[in-house]
């Protein structure tokens, strides 16, 4: 994909590359003088910019698709717990795309993770992106008390967390069912740490609709969390 975007890019600025930039300046009505500027070409500077900035871009990407996922695996498992899903889907089917979800959603935290370490920008080290408040990345301050790259730790806390529960739902699940439940009841801690990671330090995230939209699915997953323990303490 990185090739065939580079290859448009180069065919694009073709003519560019043949044909450099030039800038006219009149001297007066009758003459007018051609200056040939030296300097890379359109193209050579959107592949080079394309270049330098790829780890940026794969890190919102996988970020927003780790935070879809996780939406709808919350969703689909309370669902299953409800009753709600089994109205749309199968059981086998239900219980095949809620996993198909959870391994989606642990790739896609890795991806969005680890490709900080090629970003040129921000320069994170291997520490920063897997030990909690190693970072100084936005500290934050409340009430004059310093508490660090809060935000930050708690995406990295979520890292943690996410691979305990796709780990023992994958590995234990029918050997072990009550320790795999006791782990996967952190699915609702780690909604919370995801979301506000997402709303603090997202970028996609800052403002505007993709904001809107997450606080709207915020608020719908707090209705079915709410709905689920109510359908626990009633039935």
């Amino acid at each position: 994909m990185r090739k065939l975007v580079i290859l448009v890019f180069m065919i694009v600025g073709f003519s560019t590359l043949i044909m450099p930039i030039k800038y006219t300046s009149a001297q007066n009505s009758d003459s007018i003088s051609v200056q040939t500027i030296e300097g890379p070409s359109v193209s050579e500077i959107v592949i080079n910019k394309a270049h330098e900035s790829w780890p940026w871009y794969v890190a919102r990407g996988s970020g927003i698709v780790a935070a879809i996922s996780l939406v709808l695996l919350m969703l689909s498992g309370i669902g299953q717990i409800t009753g709600q899903t089994y109205k749309i889907l199968e059981p086998l089917t239900a219980w095949a795309s809620h996993r198909s979800l959870g391994i989606v959603f642990m790739i896609s935290v890795i991806v969005h993770m680890f490709v900080f370490l090629f970003d040129k920008f921000i320069a994170f080290s291997i520490w920063d992106i897997l030990l909690p408040w190693f970072s100084d990345f936005k500290p934050l301050t409340l009430f004059g008390i310093n508490f660090g790259s809060a935000y930050l730790a708690l995406g990295i806390l979520s890292f943690y967390l996410s691979i305990a529960i796709v780990a023992t739902s994958l590995l234990i699940i029918n050997k072990k069912p009550k320790s795999w439940k006791l782990v996967h009841f952190l699915s609702y801690v780690l909604i919370l740490l995801v979301f506000i990671h997402a709303l603090q330090i997202g970028t996609d995230l800052a403002s505007g609709i993709l904001r809107l939209i997450w606080i709207v699915l915020g608020n719908i997953l707090s209705l079915a969390i709410i709905y689920r323990a109510w359908r626990s303490f009633t039935t």
